[in-house]
C-alpha cells in the first residue's frame, strides 16, 4: 500500500509542483521559481546554467530565451534537457527530464509583453552567448534597440520559449538522518500514464 500522503499526495504531478512552487514563494527570499536547466552540446558534453521557469502548464513547465543562445542551440539539436529546482528553505526539490518544444506563439508573446521595457529592450540588444568586446558596447546596443523599437517593441523574432514536456519526474523531501523522502513519476511516452515509486534515498 502506497505510503504517498501529505506533501507528496495527489494523482497530478503538475499540480503537485504548482503547490510546491507556491508554497516556496512564501518563503524563498529570492527566485523560487529559478531552475537549473541540464543541456548537452553535440559531442554529449553537459552544461548547466539557472533559468526561472515562467509556467507549469497541464503537461509541461516553461522558460524562455533567446533562440541564438548557447543552451537553444543545445536544447534545439538534442530535443531533450532535465532540470532540478530546489529551495533550501523547504528542504525540497523537483527534478525533470523529458522532452523539448518550442513555445513561439501567443504565449511567448503574451510573457515578453508583460516583461520590463528595458527587459524588453534587451532582448534585441543582447547576442546572446557571443563573445563581448566591453559593457559599453551592450550598453549601445541597448540605446539603439530603445531608439529603434520605442515604447512597444514586438517580440524579437529570435527570443521565445521552450516546453519541457517531463518524462520522469522525482519529488524529494529532506528526512531525519539522510534518510529522505523520494518519489519518482516516471512514463515511457507523453500519452503514457504515470509510473510512480518510492525511492531509496
Amino acid at each position: 500500500m502506497s505510503d504517498r500522503t501529505g506533501i507528496f499526495a495527489g494523482d497530478d504531478p503538475f499540480a503537485l509542483a504548482r503547490a510546491w512552487l507556491a508554497e516556496a514563494a512564501q518563503v524563498e527570499p529570492s527566485d523560487p521559481n529559478a531552475i537549473a536547466l541540464s543541456t548537452v552540446d553535440a559531442d554529449g558534453m553537459p552544461n548547466a546554467r539557472v533559468v526561472l521557469l515562467k509556467d507549469i502548464e497541464n503537461d509541461a513547465f516553461v522558460f524562455y530565451t533567446n533562440y541564438t543562445s548557447a543552451k537553444a542551440v543545445e536544447l534545439e539539436q538534442a530535443g531533450k534537457a532535465a532540470f532540478v529546482m530546489h529551495w533550501k528553505s523547504l528542504a525540497r526539490q523537483v527534478r525533470a527530464r523529458g522532452l523539448i518544444t518550442r513555445e513561439d506563439g501567443e504565449k511567448a508573446d503574451a510573457y515578453y509583453a508583460s516583461r520590463s521595457l528595458k527587459s524588453r529592450h534587451g532582448a534585441w540588444a543582447s547576442d546572446q552567448s557571443k563573445p563581448l568586446e566591453n559593457r559599453a558596447t551592450l550598453e549601445r546596443a541597448l540605446e539603439k534597440a530603445a531608439a529603434e523599437h520605442g515604447d512597444t517593441p514586438a517580440r524579437p523574432p529570435f527570443w521565445g520559449g521552450y516546453r519541457l514536456i517531463p518524462l520522469e519526474l522525482e519529488f524529494w523531501s529532506d528526512g531525519a538522518a539522510r534518510l529522505h523522502n523520494r518519489f519518482q513519476w516516471r512514463r515511457e511516452t507523453p500519452d503514457a500514464p504515470w509510473t510512480i515509486t518510492r525511492l531509496n534515498p
